[in-house]
Order: structure tokens, then sequence, then C-alpha cells
């Protein structure tokens, strides 16, 4: 039978090869990590989280096998990041916008999570060409990031760029209608910033039957 995707958490004694020892029990038990993340790395600690897909059902055995790893104090299984917060929408840009579009998405969100979905929306004000282009560009790195929102009043050159980065990298993009050339590399364009976070929320969801390819314009 089947595995399914568990969160693992691991409290260890920190040093050179931690990680290394830790995969490697991972790897003996056919367990194929999707992903890793550094929750402490102090010279007295190294907590790990990891998200590993088992060949089966059963992940006691490579949780016994961690926890006799002499570098390891304590190892917990618990739900996975996807199953408690979902997918992620990303709203960055000037803080009023990014405000109004925020209020649409978290409303949106909410209709869809009491019926069981799981989207979880993030916001960060930012003004700046190049701060903006990297935030852009960190999105694709983001786990579990499918769709970014570029609320402003003025973007493009670099910000542009990297837009159509991430887009060939497959996140969604929105933009608000706005001056620069952003909007014009934006998977889809809209005017009102609640009715962007709300439409936004629509295109990554399971349940809704809006699709961003099936539309016959762009702009809103």
């Amino acid at each position: 039978m089947a595995g399914e995707t568990i969160g693992i958490e691991v409290q260890a004694t920190n040093g050179t090869g931690v990680l290394h020892q830790l995969t490697g029990v991972i790897a003996r038990h056919g367990g194929d990590i999707g992903s890793v993340a550094i929750l402490a790395n102090t010279p007295d600690e190294a907590r790990t989280y990891f998200e590993v897909s088992l060949p089966v059902s059963d992940p006691a055995a490579l949780l016994a096998d961690l926890g006799a790893l002499p570098i390891v104090k304590k190892v917990e299984q618990t739900a996975t990041m996807n199953r408690i917060f979902g997918k992620r929408i990303i709203i960055m840009g000037g803080g009023a916008q990014v405000g109004q579009v925020a209020i649409g998405a978290i409303s949106e969100a909410d209709r869809h999570n009491i019926r069981g979905e799981h989207i979880s929306v993030d916001t960060i004000p930012l003004v700046g060409e190049q701060p903006l282009a990297e935030a852009v560009r960190a999105v694709a790195r983001l786990p579990r990031a499918k769709a970014l929102v570029l609320a402003g009043s003025l973007m493009g050159g670099e910000i542009e760029r990297a837009v159509r980065e991430v887009r060939e990298q497959g996140l969604l993009v929105v933009s608000l209608n706005m001056a620069g050339s952003v909007p014009e590399a934006a998977d889809l364009v809209v005017t009102d910033p609640v009715q962007a976070g709300v439409m936004t929320v629509m295109a990554v969801s399971d349940r809704a039957k809006f699709t961003v390819d099936r539309l016959k314009r762009r702009v809103f």
C-alpha cells in the first residue's frame, strides 16, 4: 500500500553533517523528500522539518530509526504544511493597495476554506523597483506559492522582467490596472483591488469553476 506524505520535525545536536545523517535514514526507508526547512540552527540545537512521501503507509520504522541516531534528541510526526496552510497567495506592492487586495482575497479564501479547502494569504508592502523585482523572483522559491498579486500604482522595468520569469516557472501573476509595463506581462489585470483578491483565490481554488485560461479577455 502506498503511503501518504507526512511532516517530520527533528531536534538534533548541531554539528557538521547533521542533515546528511538525517536524509540518509530517510533514503534508506525509500522516502521521497518533497520539502526541507531549517527551523533552528544555533550552536546548541538544529531543528529541521521534512515533508516526506513514503512507499508504505506506516512511518513508525522511519521515525524509530531517526530517533536512534546519536545526534537526535527528539522526532515528531506532524501534519504537513500543505494540509494546514494549503496554497499560498502572495500580495505585494503599496500598502493601501495591498490592504484592499487582501480584503478580497481573505474574504474569498474564507468562503472556500470553511468548505474544506486550504488557501492562505501573505502580504508585504514594498516600494522601489529593485526591492519589488527581487521579491517577485523570490515568490517562485516559496513553498506552496501558487499566485502573486502585484498591487500598486506604477510598476515596470526590472519588475516586468521578473514577472515574466516567474510566469515561465508556472506562477500565476495578477496585476492591478496600473501605470507601467507590469500589466502587459501579467496573466490577469483587474482594476478593482478587492475584486483582484477575489479573482485570484478563485483562480487557484480546486473547487471554483473559474479558470484564467478560459477567459476571453484578460483586463477587467
